[in-house]
């Protein structure tokens, strides 16, 4: 009979523990928010994400002036050239988004690669940092877009900084100079499995 109170007892014990711990758990996670690591995106996120037009671009050359429909439908992989010359980091920023654009295989259908111009280059001098990159789509900006993208960064547009663009127009991803191209494809590729656009 002592032994059917004591079992009785640990049960009440047991279903007391597990409706209370939780409760505690979630209380103490509340309190100390800096324990739980559950982002697992790489860039930074923009929120809200920056609502932009079509029509906010414009192409720099003739091969992106008669391929601008590309950029409809498509995720987007954005170079941003903010100074009127493309040092080492943001050619290699340039390099490395054509990296990940091949390392997406079956999904590199769904993305595009654009550099976004900021300043006035000469198409000469411009044609030096994307030599021979056949694919790569080159644009101007109207004066909303660059006001958009120099709000991520207070007016200070840094060389190398990649931005990633849904299918209808939202910048939604930043990511600093000297991004890890493996970081970037981890990101889209989530986001090409959850979309339900482009």
């Amino acid at each position: 009979m002592q032994n059917q109170k004591n079992k009785n007892h640990i049960l009440i014990l047991v279903i007391f523990g597990m409706s209370v711990i939780p409760f505690l758990i979630a209380w103490g996670l509340k309190e100390h928010p800096q324990l739980l690591n559950g982002q697992t995106n790489h860039g930074q996120l923009i929120t809200p994400p920056l609502t932009t037009e079509r029509s906010d671009l414009s192409g720099f050359d003739q091969f992106s002036t008669d391929n601008m429909s590309e950029l409809s439908g498509h995720w987007l992989l954005v170079n941003v050239i903010p100074n009127s010359d493309c040092n080492d980091v943001c050619i290699e920023a340039i390099h490395k988004t054509r990296q990940i654009r091949l390392m997406l295989n079956k999904e590199l259908t769904r993305t595009r690669r654009v550099v976004v111009v900021l300043k006035d280059v000469a198409p000469e001098t411009a044609n030096k940092w994307w030599e021979d990159d056949r694919t790569l789509l080159k644009v101007k900006p109207n004066d909303m877009f660059v006001k958009k993208v120099s709000s991520l960064k207070q007016g200070n547009i840094p060389d190398g900084m990649l931005l990633l663009m849904d299918p209808l127009g939202n910048l939604m991803m930043q990511y600093e100079p000297g991004f890890d191209p493996y970081d970037v494809k981890s990101d889209l590729m989530h986001l090409l499995r959850i979309s339900q656009i482009g």
